[in-house]
């Protein structure tokens, strides 16, 4: 009986034992790397588990958002319009603006989305531009103004409508 028992503990130590090099003899957090002649571990990748993984964010989700720039220009007005839904609303509340001021010979010069846009204007003329940021639109402006033969060419107007996170 004794004999039985002593055995039966030798074959669980055993157990034990083989159970405790399943990992290769890596440390916590590791895991055997196989393919070479060298034995190595390496750390156990994300996902290399299925039932640790951690549940994924959803994407950030985005809306468009527009802007238009309507002027009166024998009256020197302007009308302008940010942040709106849709490219018809932008234009009709740009030129609600310019009539708001009086503004009788309203007509649209720009509608822009997920950019900015600037209005440069001179003595002689006027130029409406679009770009990334509102320093570049206002730089584009500038150059098409002195450019196109306009003097002293200066920012009159400049906005940004930029797309707004909604998730």
């Amino acid at each position: 009986m004794k004999f039985t028992s002593r055995l039966l503990q030798l074959i669980s130590l055993l157990c034990v034992s083989f159970a405790a090099h399943a990992e290769g003899g890596c440390p916590p957090g590791m895991i055997p790397y196989s393919g070479t002649d060298i034995s190595s571990c390496g750390p156990i990748p994300p996902g290399y588990y299925q039932n640790s993984q951690q549940p994924q964010a959803p994407p950030m989700q985005w809306a468009s958002t527009w802007g238009a720039i309507a002027t009166d220009e024998p009256h020197g007005i302007l009308g302008a319009a940010v942040g709106m839904p849709s490219k018809r609303e932008a234009e009709q509340a740009a030129l609600s603006d310019c009539r708001s001021k009086n503004g009788s010979d309203c007509k649209l010069e720009l509608a822009y989305d997920n950019e900015c846009a600037a209005l440069v204007v001179s003595k002689t003329g006027y130029v409406v531009t679009a770009h990334q940021t509102k320093d570049l639109a206002i730089q584009s402006g500038m150059k098409t103004c002195r450019d196109s033969g306009y003097e002293d060419c200066h920012a009159y107007y400049s906005a940004c409508s930029l797309p707004q996170q909604i998730q």
